[in-house]
């Protein structure tokens, strides 16, 4: 059965590229257009990934985690950031609410199917 990772991003075209780029290596995607709507996506359905964007509407990408963390079906699934931002600060605050890895747009699949790779749950 494949992993899913669910990828959130108020940038439908950015979606779009990122599951193409999942889909080719073989996992399940669920898309979600910004924090809240992918809290309500989490149902408890296992996710072996999240990647997430930082800077979105009615809910950003660090309450998210934050708020995700906070369910016991999702405390231990990894997040990866996939923003602009690529400050120490905002680095920090992606660490302190659970993201385990950072990759800063524009980014070569490649690179962000390498981090996957590494981080995806077994």
């Amino acid at each position: 059965m494949a992993k899913t990772i669910m990828i959130v991003d108020d940038s439908a075209s950015l979606r779009q590229v990122v599951a193409i780029a999942l889909k080719g290596a073989g996992y399940d995607v669920v898309e979600a257009s910004d924090g809240r709507d992918a809290l309500n996506k989490l149902d408890g359905r296992k996710l072996h990934l999240i990647v997430s964007d930082v800077n979105m509407p009615n809910m950003d990408g660090l309450s998210f985690v934050k708020a995700a963390k906070q369910l016991p079906a999702y405390k231990f699934t990894p997040v990866i950031m996939l923003t602009t931002e690529a400050g120490d600060a905002m680095k920090q605050q992606g660490q302190a609410a659970g993201a385990k890895a950072w990759v800063v747009k524009p980014f070569q699949p490649a690179q962000m199917l390498g981090a996957v790779a590494k981080l995806v749950l077994p």
